[in-house]
């Protein structure tokens, strides 16, 4: 019998006794399920019979009942992956791992991301569980010592290039007498010299092919090295029968294919170093965002200044932050003014005026002002930190597309050699009879012209590339499924305020003379209302003195009343005037254009007489009109949803050009129009920037935030575009729509290559150096073919 396992779940969503027991009788009925779940700790205990019931099933009783497990995510550095069969054979043992949710292992970056029950198994269980199939893993390192690490390797592989090249060039002279029968000295043509030369280069060099194919056989799976280290060896050991034979009988003169093998391995090694040289290029945006930040940070501590590393900085921390400095970590300013450069966040050119209480982004530019900052947020929680950890999420996540060039690179290795094999079969057989040679060239030149390594390369190095350039241009996909999404959506609905327009409002028309402006200013300052600080800060910005008041009364809806030096001042709609007996005949139709315009207008009154009409409006953004017109260029049909009335709203639509307006709509309803314009048949992206345009995020098949915007809408979206700029949302759909077409142009050119290339080889037509030549190249092309994308222009 079976020996029962014991796990904890962490459960989330339990409000009262009633949710846990519900919970503990849906797994107790399981088979061989005993289960105790506890409210108080939030934790399930469960014994389970393991040849049964896997941890993953009893996660999906847990959430089927309508509650949620707790999974810890952890990323690790893998090593040894090699192409595409490699990233496809770890992913599956770590799906297959009891405890694990979810696993995407990455070939360009060389990573694995894991979702796993931290109850049910460990890191260092699935770091053992990589190890045991033949690679090796290690925790996630940060992105400058992975970078070393990259030098250090690509350095490493340039030294046994250029060994294995200094070795095979006399080879390859060899391989031009036999197609051009060009003379060359006869030592050249020795079998002991080139079995010397060889050799080194078969086992010393090209032992990591060996290796690597012993590990994947071991464990029942075949990657390039066995494609590699079967072909050449089939080559060199051939060669050696030959040279035995010629040994024994030096009248007889031996086919040798020593520079076969040889001139394969260097030009592998060649096509691998090309490789990792570009891919290391991919890795640029990233290396570019760590390097806005600061290095050191200029701390009052025991009241002395110390400059220490940005490492050791902690919250609360006062720090000194002189012209010309780059902030070192988000804060807020307690002393001093300022204006501050933040164009590498929001895209914006001209500096910020800033001063006390104001907030301030780490890694941002002081212009012109000596300021002390007291520390709010540091390391990870930056608000840089945060961007990076959305790019470097984006580019080790897998897009849809990928899944076809998975499924096809875990079959590829074994269908070749059995194409090698047939092909070899059928040369000795029918072609040319008895003739060994020309089959085994023949089945060695199919072993090496197929290899994965491009089809597994198409996608990821495409995603990476095309996530880095847009975070550079302040558009942060948060996965490869979002940016293979954008480019699909029809419709595109924004929020209002705070979208299409600034999100604060500001007096647009003042009819009135300056006692007025003063009176009216100095009333509205005991208003909370934004209306009424929007009408302050114009007072202000015409240098005009408040005066203290002696009475305040806002009526909800309707207006305000103060008194001011005994005199009585109203402000209001024309209702609140009425209500009032004063005559507003004279400047009726004056108000009624200023609403038809989108404008909240009202009128102002002292001591029972009209004396004016002020209106106030959200403006539109700079941005918003150009736009939308480049959103109806990529015939995106765009909705405005807002809670505002249909007048005020239709007016905005009208200025910036949108199609549709949806008013008078609940925060809690905007979900519910986005679905219903999914069951009408559109792809919709939602765009917005509150806490209540978060569920209507959710719900829209791309949920793009504002990134002036919360946390809480950045947070439920998959693209956030940094700053307020509109026209980052039709370059984002321009960006995923280059990047999905460069995808495309790399797998058309992986799939292409190997489905021209087996037959040409099979028929005898390419070498087998060819082959190498051309199996390596094809890797290198699809990596630079990417890299194109980093001169895309949004």
């Amino acid at each position: 019998m079976t020996e029962q396992k014991t796990t904890t779940l962490e459960i989330t969503g339990m409000t009262c006794a009633a949710c846990a027991n519900r919970i503990e009788k849906n797994l107790n009925k399981m088979e061989d399920v005993e289960a105790n779940v506890n409210v108080t700790t939030e934790k399930a205990t469960i014994k389970y019979n393991p040849d049964i019931t896997t941890t993953n099933d009893l996660t999906k009783t847990v959430e089927k009942t309508g509650y949620g497990v707790l999974n810890e995510k952890v990323e690790l550095d893998v090593i040894g992956m090699t192409c595409a069969a490699c990233s496809n054979r770890i992913e599956k043992v770590l799906n297959r791992t009891e405890g694990v949710s979810k696993a995407t292992v990455n070939l360009t970056t060389e990573n694995a991301t894991i979702s796993y029950n931290p109850g049910a198994t460990s890191v260092n269980t699935l770091i053992s569980k990589i190890q045991k199939i033949g690679y090796d893993a290690c925790p996630k390192q940060e992105i400058s010592e992975k970078h070393s690490q990259k030098e250090v390797e690509l350095k490493h592989k340039l030294i046994k290039l250029v060994i294995a090249a200094i070795l095979s060039v006399p080879l390859l002279l060899t391989m031009f007498v036999h197609l051009f029968g060009i003379h060359i000295p006869a030592i050249f043509m020795n079998p002991w010299f080139q079995f010397i030369l060889a050799t080194p280069v078969q086992f010393i060099i090209g032992w990591q092919f060996y290796v690597g194919a012993y590990k994947n056989l071991r464990n029942g799976s075949a990657n390039m090295d066995v494609l590699v280290a079967l072909g050449t060896s089939t080559a060199y050991f051939y060669s050696l029968y030959e040279m035995i034979k010629w040994i024994n009988q030096p009248s007889i003169t031996p086919h040798l294919y020593f520079e076969t093998s040889a001139v394969l391995i260097t030009l592998i090694l060649f096509g691998k170093y090309l490789e990792t040289r570009a891919k290391s290029q991919t890795t640029n945006a990233l290396s570019e965002l760590l390097n806005l930040q600061a290095k050191e940070a200029r701390v009052l501590r025991n009241e002395a200044e110390q400059m220490i590393p940005l490492e050791q900085v902690v919250v609360g921390d006062y720090l000194i932050v002189k012209p010309g400095e780059k902030i070192p970590v988000d804060g807020i300013i307690i002393k001093g003014q300022t204006s501050i450069d933040e164009s590498m966040l929001t895209g914006e050119s001209m500096p910020i005026d800033k001063s006390q209480d104001d907030e301030v982004i780490g890694s941002t530019i002081n212009k012109n002002g000596l300021i002390t900052v007291q520390a709010t947020k540091v390391g990870s929680d930056t608000a840089l930190s945060s961007i990076i950890k959305v790019v470097e999420d984006a580019q080790g996540s897998k897009a849809p597309i990928q899944r076809l060039a998975d499924i096809i690179s875990g079959y590829f290795v074994p269908i070749v050699v059995g194409i090698s094999i047939l092909t070899f079969i059928i040369w000795i057989t029918l072609v040319q009879q008895g003739q060994f040679e020309p089959a085994l060239v023949a089945a060695i030149a199919v072993l090496v012209i197929a290899c994965p390594c491009a089809l597994g390369l198409a996608t990821p190095t495409s995603i990476m590339v095309g996530t880095g350039k847009a975070a550079e241009n302040g558009i942060l996909f948060k996965g490869g499924e979002h940016i293979e999404r954008t480019h699909q959506i029809d419709t595109i609905v924004l929020d209002k305020t705070g979208t299409i327009t600034n999100g604060k409002p500001v007096v647009t028309d003042f009819d009135g003379d300056t006692e007025t402006l003063q009176l009216l200013a100095s009333a509205e300052k005991g208003s909370e209302h934004p209306l009424a600080q929007a009408i302050v800060d114009y007072a202000k910005t015409k240098s005009i003195t408040l005066l203290p008041t002696e009475s305040f009364e806002a009526v909800p809806g309707h207006g305000i009343k103060a008194t001011i030096n005994h005199r009585n001042i109203m402000v209001g709609n024309r209702k609140f005037m009425e209500t009032h007996d004063i005559v507003i005949d004279s400047d009726e139709t004056q108000l009624s254009e200023l609403e038809n315009m989108g404008k909240t207008a009202m009128y102002i009154a002292i001591d029972q007489t009209l004396r004016g009409t002020i209106a106030v409006a959200d403006t539109v953004k700079d941005s918003a009109h150009k736009a939308i017109e480049q959103l109806h260029a990529l015939n995106i049909n765009v909705v405005m949803l807002t809670g505002d009335n249909q007048r005020t709203a239709q007016a905005i639509a009208d200025e910036v050009g949108i199609d549709t307006v949806i008013a008078q709509v609940l925060p809690e309803e905007k979900a519910k129009h986005v679905e219903a314009l999914q069951t009408d048949g559109n792809t919709v992206a939602m765009v917005g920037d509150g806490v209540n345009d978060a569920p209507a995020l959710v719900q829209a098949d791309i949920g793009i935030a504002i990134g002036t915007g919360t946390e809480v809408a950045i947070e439920a979206a998959d693209v956030t575009i940094l700053g307020g700029d509109l026209l980052l949302i039709p370059k984002a759909i321009k960006a995923s729509k280059l990047t999905i077409r460069n995808i495309r142009q790399n797998l058309f050119w992986a799939f292409g290559y190997n489905v021209a290339g087996i037959p040409i080889a099979a028929l005898g037509l390419l070498a087998p150096w060819v082959a190498g030549a051309a199996m390596a190249l094809s890797s290198v092309s699809v990596v630079t073919n990417a890299l194109r994308l980093k001169r895309m222009k949004l």
